[in-house]
């Protein structure tokens, strides 16, 4: 494991210390530690990649941002309408999902997807099931996820997919692994 960060990194001592490792991201000089997700919130981020990918989004998720030097978030899910080229994602994303989670800075980090022109912020509370939009300044309640390429994925499609998530299901008799 990756020591902490106690001092400012360069983006080259960043990637030397923590790159291979999951759950860290660079901001703006420092090695952040991202909280480490509860079992609603694995389900539900699985969930809007495939919602997304349904809307006809090419979605990723928990992969850098590399679009600016000084900050590589690594988004919950992140989806584009067009080509993705090379290994991350180097100019702005169509739209964001983050999910949750006790220790997540939300605020800063919907300030700074806007800055670097993500132009769709969503923000999901597996526990309380509520969504919320970031309109450039504030997060604002919503009730469907209304996506830049006209679809929009209804709150009680991703509540009610994400209750049924929740339960064992019993495999197809038609399925062979």
């Amino acid at each position: 494991m990756a020591p902490t960060a106690t001092r400012h990194l360069s983006i080259a001592e960043y990637e030397k210390l923590y790159d291979s490792e999951a759950g860290w991201e660079y901001w703006f000089g420092e090695a952040r530690r991202k909280p480490v997700p509860t079992h609603l919130h694995a389900i539900l981020q699985f969930l809007l990649g495939e919602l997304l990918r349904l809307a006809g989004y090419i979605a990723a998720g928990e992969a850098d941002l590399r679009i600016v030097d000084n900050w590589r978030p690594r988004p919950d899910v992140y989806g584009v309408l067009g080509k993705l080229e090379g290994p991350y994602a180097t100019r702005p994303v169509d739209v964001v999902f983050e999910v949750l989670s006790d220790g997540d800075d939300i605020l800063t980090k919907c300030k700074h997807y806007t800055e670097i022109q993500i132009p769709a912020i969503f923000v999901f509370d597996p526990d309380r099931q509520t969504i919320t939009s970031w309109d450039g300044a504030k997060l604002v309640p919503v009730t469907d996820v209304k996506l830049g390429n006209g679809v929009t994925i209804t709150g009680a499609t991703i509540w009610s997919e994400f209750a049924k998530r929740q339960q064992r299901q019993p495999p197809p008799a038609s399925m062979i692994i």
